[in-house]
């Protein structure tokens, strides 16, 4: 029974789903891909390489399908049309979510169940007109996502992440873990990188937020970006990193590979889970830990949230100058606390005070952002460690959002302003060669 055939045995969903898709438009659609499943050996075409890219495939499939929508009644062209590319989805795409890939204006894909998709757009989360006949139909198009990657997903190993070939990081989980049936979250990987123009244009920066940045990434000031989920570290962080000289060998670690830099010395280094006989795994720590064997003059962390803080700071503290991570936490002060914690989870019975004492000399700069009620992602402090105080690390906020009410269409309105203060470790600039720009870091009248 070939791929098609399986996928159009499905049993059609009785819910009617969101959006203007009808009921017939689905019984239509079933019977129609179960009839391209008996005109087109799928399974024959799918086990040779790149076909998928075949002009000729794509060419004769195409045609199918036109024939046998021509016999279609009581459909009209928009729905004709929705129901050609739909098929084609199914051959050549990842099936219902791939026009939402395929949309720019989309940032994440979330599948809940076969009539629950949903999208967000613009920083908003709403339902996506788009519907899967089935749990299988579902399970199906997350194979078609992991397989090639030599992932797997089952009863036994209920989690996957993985990422689609452009980059976009791709998450499922399935029964018994997911109570309601398979779920399946994409957050998209942005074509064009952004850049410290971007984040000003969508306030996530300021002007002067930018060229403070630029100027101490290019010092070589240690740098974690933290915020809860969703809050555009890895976006900020990938901005970070476009600041960092040409010259310079940078070593990236991921769990899934998100970071797009436009250097040329760039080695680029992902973790691995354990295989299908639970051995195999390659850590964030044990790529830390060889990083530091790679002569790098950067070291990256997509993500800190466990024991490899420990060889981050340790790092940091001896020779490894601008290094750049994001971490989830709720306020700069939080990245203190949390940090502690995940260096006592690397096992190292240090005192507290010593391990305050790594954290304090070893981290520069904490750039916390949120996302905000109205969806937009903004950074409210840029702080900087200033040392320790008997068993406290001191810090000083140079940049806090200032909060100017909303707009009429119910957008926050403010920006992301200087405190007028100076910074501690300015002399990083100076053994640089860098300086900062006249008046950026000079405070506004009334903030």
């Amino acid at each position: 029974m070939s791929l098609l055939r399986r996928l159009a045995g499905d049993t059609l969903g009785q819910r009617r789903g969101r959006g203007s898709v009808s009921d017939l438009y689905r019984e239509t659609y079933r019977r129609v891909l179960s009839r391209l499943a008996d005109e087109v050996d799928m399974e024959e075409i799918t086990s040779q390489p790149d076909w998928g890219k075949s002009t000729l495939v794509k060419e004769q499939i195409t045609l199918e399908i036109q024939s046998m929508l021509e016999e279609v009644r009581g459909l009209n062209a928009l729905e004709l049309s929705r129901l050609h590319d739909d098929l084609l989805n199914e051959v050549f795409g990842y099936g219902p979510i791939q026009p939402l890939l395929d949309d720019d204006t989309v940032t994440e894909v979330m599948v809940n169940g076969c009539d629950r998709v949903y999208m967000e757009r613009w920083g908003k989360i709403e339902p996506a007109d788009v519907f899967f006949n089935d749990d299988d139909h579902i399970r199906r198009i997350i194979d078609k996502i992991v397989a090639p990657l030599g992932r797997r997903i089952d009863e036994a190993s209920p989690m996957v992440d993985a990422r689609l070939p452009d980059g976009s990081r791709v998450n499922a989980v399935i029964p018994p873990i997911s109570i309601d049936g398979p779920t399946l979250t994409v957050r998209k990987f942005r074509r064009e990188p952004f850049t410290g123009q971007d984040l000003i244009a969508l306030g996530t920066l300021s002007d002067e937020s930018v060229g403070f940045l630029r100027v101490a990434t290019e010092a070589r000031y240690n740098i974690i970006v933290t915020g809860g989920t969703g809050s555009g570290k890895t976006t900020t962080l990938n901005v970070l990193s476009s600041f960092i000289p040409n010259r310079e060998r940078i070593v990236t670690i991921e769990d899934a590979a998100e970071l797009s830099l436009q250097q040329e010395h760039v080695v680029r280094m992902e973790s691995r889970p354990v295989n299908i006989e639970g051995t195999g795994a390659i850590t964030i720590r044990m790529l830390v830990r060889n990083a530091l064997r790679m002569r790098p003059d950067r070291i990256i962390v997509g993500e800190c949230r466990g024991e490899e803080a420990f060889d981050m700071l340790q790092a940091m503290n001896t020779g490894h100058d601008g290094s750049l991570t994001t971490l989830h936490a709720n306020s700069p002060r939080d990245v203190l606390s949390r940090l502690e914690s995940m260096v006592l989870m690397a096992g190292m019975e240090l005192p507290i005070r010593a391990i305050r004492e790594q954290i304090s000399s070893g981290i520069d700069l904490i750039v916390h952002q949120e996302r905000l009620k109205d969806g937009t992602r903004r950074v409210l402090t840029i702080s900087e460690i200033t040392g320790m105080e008997g068993d406290t690390i001191q810090m000083q906020d140079l940049f806090v959002f200032n909060h100017q009410g909303f707009d009429d269409a119910g957008r926050i309105r403010g920006n992301l302003d200087p405190t007028g203060i100076q910074p501690h470790r300015s002399f990083k600039f100076e053994m640089a060669g860098v300086s900062l720009p006249k008046d950026v870091l000079r405070a506004k009248r009334g903030s």
